[in-house]
């Protein structure tokens, strides 16, 4: 029985670990989105991927998606899926990156969820 509540000890203090990193290392990000769970399931699947961006949510508005950022990421890796869906980058404003594809003009738009992780939104549009 004393072997029992050791692991259940154990097991609790990895835990509260767990959750303290979490806290630690997204803070007041994890309530700027709301429900922070998809957020952070789609950048647990990035961490353990070779992929670029990861989807987080698909709304009426577009589609959500997460990517590492680092120096000059959030631009390459949102030209380079635009470019793949077929539309050509024209010019950024702001937290905004500007596209066309014939006759249409849509607008990506990014923004920082962490100091590591930044979010951009492509509109439904793009994948129709």
């Amino acid at each position: 029985m004393n072997d029992l509540k050791r692991l259940l000890v154990i097991i609790l203090v990895i835990v509260i670990l767990l959750i303290g990193i979490i806290g630690i290392k997204f803070g007041s990000a994890l309530g700027q989105e709301g429900n922070p769970t998809p957020v952070l399931t789609a950048i647990m699947k990035l961490e353990s991927s070779n992929s670029h961006y990861e989807q987080v949510t698909d709304t009426e508005q577009g589609i959500k998606f997460v990517s590492k950022n680092g120096s000059g990421s959030q631009e390459k890796i949102i030209k380079e899926f635009m470019v793949e869906k077929g539309f050509e980058f024209k010019e950024q404003m702001g937290s905004g990156y500007i596209f066309e594809k014939d006759e249409m003009t849509t607008i990506v738009v990014t923004r920082l969820f962490t100091k590591n992780y930044f979010l951009w939104e492509v509109p439904n549009e793009v994948n129709n």
